[in-house]
């Protein structure tokens, strides 16, 4: 404002310029405040997109270290690791944005967290850290130095996990602030909310470029020679004492382009005809009765540079079978409820001359195909006998472990876990029950559920389709309200008369 003597006209402009300043600060703030809401929505809605992508690469590298656990072993229990620091400290920030928001009785009134009260007196006492914001800073610094001491400071992830969880002195205006003074003190409620969940997506950020990483890392050990393994297979499992062995090796990636400088097993170099399309195939006496090792190794060009390949294995030279082989070709289970195919034979013995008995099982087309269909129990055992070309028997057993068919998950639109929808799409939809890890292709037929809209009384519905009173009372929910959907019972299409455990339940966000 100008100074000196005003006149009472100008006096009154000057007033009305200030209050009309005052009202466009007001609504700025409330647009800044409301912004601040929808970013944390769209952090919110993409932290589940992660955390979902980031569970099913870690189900795929813990499918990948059961069944490679030299390869993948040590992969999987990093990323164990990553994950377990990330969940910690992720439900860490859940917790504290929780207790800012316990107030709040709308948490989508955006417009009305402007207060700094509530974060200040938490985390600040003048200008020292109360208790509880000293653990804040530890919790962030103490993810941050963890996960660079997991993976290494020379890792090239280190330089950028340290930038993104960096809590050290902020550059300001005259000088350098407190990084927690910097970007809490004095801040709205809103935009701490927001801060808190962005944190949450730099978590997430950071388990995906360490599952990368890590999976990125390997496959580029696997495409190098050095990493190639020699593979044994034998024509059979056994031999005959006076049989000639017969079998090939095989590299762990079968490239038939791929054809080595040189083979060498048993001492002897293997003439060139015996290498093909990547394969190099045996045809040796097999020897004496009992353990043979098979050695030797490949030479293979790279870079100018010979890399041998060794060649280690062995087999056994029987003079006639003395066990039965019985194998579960799905599981090492058997599951109630299901028919069960098996494969059962006895090496050397045809199958016309095989003969096995157990409660439940029945012979199936094909050499050495049953079915397995158990009952009661805990357990099934199967009896194997084999008629010899000398006339004698060889017999044996096995026992296998009898399980139910586990919980599946409900559906509804064939979407499980935290579906969003209209309202309108809810009431037509149909609620499904699905078995989506399950080793057999079952169908199962939804006989009835419950739906709770908030604010009413729990509906009990028939059949897999909403009736008149669940659609009666989807109508009245608003946006925002989270309809569950639960006690899902349904029927094994096909044998009804097995009882199938209720589905989980489904969460609906009407829209």
């Amino acid at each position: 404002m100008a100074s000196g003597k005003l006149s009472p006209r100008q006096k009154m402009i000057n007033l009305m310029y200030l209050v009309f300043i005052a009202m466009l600060a007001m609504q700025m703030s409330k647009e800044v405040l409301s912004a601040f809401g929808y970013m944390n929505e769209k952090f919110s809605a993409n932290n589940i997109t992660a955390d979902a992508r980031n569970n099913a690469t870690l189900e795929n590298l813990a499918t990948k270290a059961s069944e490679q656990p030299e390869k993948y072993q040590s992969l999987y229990a990093t990323a164990t690791k990553v994950n377990e620091m990330s969940e910690n400290f992720s439900n860490y920030l859940d917790s504290k944005i929780a207790f800012f928001l316990k107030d709040q009785e709308d948490p989508k009134a955006y417009e009305s967290m402007d207060k700094t009260d509530l974060v200040d007196q938490h985390f600040f006492n003048g200008d020292a850290y109360t208790k509880e914001g000293q653990e804040f800073l530890d919790q962030i610094n103490g993810y941050r130095n963890g996960i660079i001491e997991l993976l290494g400071e020379n890792n090239p992830l280190a330089g950028t996990i340290a930038n993104r969880f960096d809590t050290s002195d902020q550059k300001v205006e005259g000088g350098k602030q407190a990084w927690l003074k910097n970007r809490y003190e004095g801040f709205p409620l809103i935009s701490t909310i927001t801060n808190m969940t962005s944190m949450k997506t730099d978590i997430k950020t950071t388990e995906t470029e360490i599952y990368s990483l890590l999976l990125g890392g390997q496959l580029e050990s696997d495409v190098s020679m050095t990493k190639y393994e020699a593979i044994v297979i034998p024509e059979k499992t056994a031999f005959f004492q006076g049989e000639a062995f017969k079998g090939k090796i095989v590299l762990g990636k079968v490239d038939p382009t791929l054809k080595p400088k040189s083979v060498k097993v048993n001492g002897s170099q293997l003439p060139e005809s015996s290498i093909q399309a990547g394969q190099v195939l045996l045809n040796f006496p097999a020897g004496a009765v009992g353990e043979r090792d098979i050695v030797g190794e490949f030479i293979f060009t790279e870079k100018g540079v010979d890399i041998p390949i060794p060649i280690k294995s062995s087999y056994a030279v029987i003079p006639k079978p003395n066990s039965a082989v019985i194998s579960a070709d799905k599981m090492n289970v058997v599951y109630r409820g299901v028919a069960n195919p098996m494969t059962i034979s006895i090496p050397g013995v045809p199958d016309n001359l095989v003969s096995a008995t157990g409660t439940g099982l029945s012979k199936a087309s094909g050499t050495g195909k049953y079915i397995m269909t158990p009952g009661s129990g805990s357990e099934v055992k199967i009896s194997v006998t084999g008629k010899l070309p000398d006339g004698s028997s060889v017999s044996n057993y096995q026992t296998f472990r009898i399980k139910d068919i586990p919980s599946p998950n409900g559906t509804i639109r064939k979407q499980s876990g935290y579906v969003k929808m209209p309202s309108s799409s809810l009431e037509n939809s149909t609620v499904g029950a699905e078995l989506p890890d399950f080793d057999f292709d079952l169908s199962l037929n939804t006989t009835g559920f419950t739906i709770k809209v908030p604010g009413q009384g729990a509906v009990v519905v028939r059949g897999d389709r909403m009736d008149s009173a669940a659609q009666k009372a989807i109508a009245k929910s608003k946006r925002g309200d989270v309809i569950v959907i639960f006690d899902i019972k349904s029927t094994l299409s096909g044998n009804s008369s097995y009882r199938i455990k209720d589905a989980s339940a489904v969460s609906i966000e009407i829209q």
